[in-house]
């Protein structure tokens, strides 16, 4: 399958809220709350950027990614990302790579300092995320929140999701 990654359009919503919910159905570690996490940073205005992976060949959208600010006494625009999701049946097939490394090579555009989440090493630390000393979010294990800068790494300091990944239903 081949995809182009472009920003979201009004009329994906739906289609973002049906991938995202079946995205995170069957994850151990999903709240049931991402599609609804997505709709809020949505309604608040603060889904900074939001792609999606499209398949050429059927038009549907197989993949989301959402950046939106957090809160730090870092220096400079910090963002996270999430939630990321890709359709089921075309997971590791190169989409989530696909739409973080797009909206990695956005976001310097729009003034970021760098990217914040909340999720596995292994698989974030192939483009160059890591847990750093300092760089804490309240209620999650140090090692799954990780951080890459885009220039000179900063003293690291907590960081705050937008209420939304927390009041969401």
């Amino acid at each position: 399958m081949s995809f182009v990654i472009r920003t979201e359009a009004v009329a994906d919503r739906a289609a973002i809220s049906e991938l995202t919910t079946a995205a995170f159905l069957t994850t151990a570690h999903a709240s049931g709350t991402e599609a609804a996490i997505v709709r809020d940073l949505r309604a608040a205005g603060v889904l900074i950027l939001s792609l999606v992976a499209v398949d050429e060949a059927s038009g549907e959208i197989v993949g989301h990614a959402g950046f939106s600010p957090v809160e730090t006494e870092m220096p400079g625009r910090w963002f996270g990302l999430g939630p990321l999701s890709v359709k089921p049946s075309e997971q590791r097939r190169g989409i989530g790579s696909a739409l973080l490394r797009s909206g990695l090579s956005q976001l310097p555009n729009i003034g970021a300092a760098g990217v914040v989440l909340v999720g596995d090493p292994a698989y974030y630390g192939r483009f160059g995320f890591a847990a750093r000393p300092g760089l804490t979010c309240d209620g999650v294990p140090d090692l799954y929140v990780q951080a890459l800068a885009f220039g000179e790494p900063p003293v690291w300091r907590p960081i705050a999701f937008h209420p939304a990944f927390f009041t969401a239903k």
